[in-house]
């Protein structure tokens, strides 16, 4: 996809990887609805870039199918959808107990659940019967390498982006023949908020990338019509070792939260 000339909604716009995708989006030519609970911020970016700013929480249904609406009636079109919104914490980042496994409380399941997997479902339910009646379009889902791999400390973030790679894997088989493009973006950490509130550890590792790194990487892939989208290349090697060997994959994370745990 060739973006210049393009219409193209990006959720989660306000910061971090969100907001890098609507200023390169704008500077390759497009035009850019910017979505984000955050209005202010969603507003902001809009300013910055001449584009059109609708707040409204992706997990809810509702608010997704007014974005849809009000991008199409500003515009005519659609040709590009990023389903990126996403949270790390189902409740806030300083309680421990959104942290662990299956004893988290239902809250945290509940609204990673609808933040992480929901959103974007109402989101492809709402706008890829649109692509397919306009003749095409691109739906690129924001993942997470967690959703490939996985994620220490933190299941419901685990389970969530491994159910968003899949639901970019069912479009994307279901009606890629339709006219419809799909991505699935898959980066491990990246210079963020949500990267920063998760603690010195995470945000001081080897090889974060900076939000318009990735930008780059979702703008290259949109042009080859590529569907996994990978800033960090030993993602796939990392991929392609769990798929070898799924047993001894397990081994070696078991002891890498081992030494996390001890250091």
């Amino acid at each position: 996809m060739d973006l210049a000339g393009k219409v193209a909604v990006v959720t989660g716009g306000a910061s971090g990887i969100g907001r890098a995708l609507c200023r390169r989006f704008a500077a390759e030519g497009a035009s850019v609805v910017v979505a984000d609970v955050d209005a202010p911020g969603a507003a902001a970016v809009a300013r910055e870039i001449d584009g059109l700013a609708v707040p409204g929480d992706m997990s809810v249904e509702a608010d997704v199918i007014a974005l849809v609406e009000a991008a199409r009636l500003s515009y005519g079109r659609i040709d590009l959808f990023c389903a990126n919104a996403g949270i790390l914490w189902g409740i806030r980042p300083d309680d421990p107990a959104t942290l662990v496994g299956p004893d988290a409380p239902d809250e945290a399941w509940e609204r990673m659940w609808r933040v992480n997997v929901l959103s974007h479902v109402y989101a492809a339910r709402a706008v890829v019967p649109l692509m397919l009646d306009q003749g095409g379009g691109h739906f690129l889902v924001t993942a997470s390498a967690a959703g490939l791999l996985t994620i220490l400390g933190n299941a419901p973030y685990a389970l969530t982006k491994h159910a968003a790679v899949a639901l970019a894997e069912w479009l994307a088989i279901t009606y890629g023949d339709q006219g419809l493009g799909v991505s699935c973006l898959c980066p491990e950490f990246v210079r963020t908020d949500m990267l920063a509130a998760a603690g010195e550890r995470l945000a001081d590792s080897p090889g974060v990338l900076d939000p318009e790194d990735v930008a780059d990487v979702v703008v290259e892939g949109l042009r080859n019509e590529t569907f996994l989208l990978l800033p960090h290349p030993e993602v796939q090697e990392h991929f392609r070792r769990k798929a070898d060997d799924y047993d001894r994959w397990l081994a070696g994370m078991r002891r890498l939260q081992a030494a996390t745990r001890s250091g």
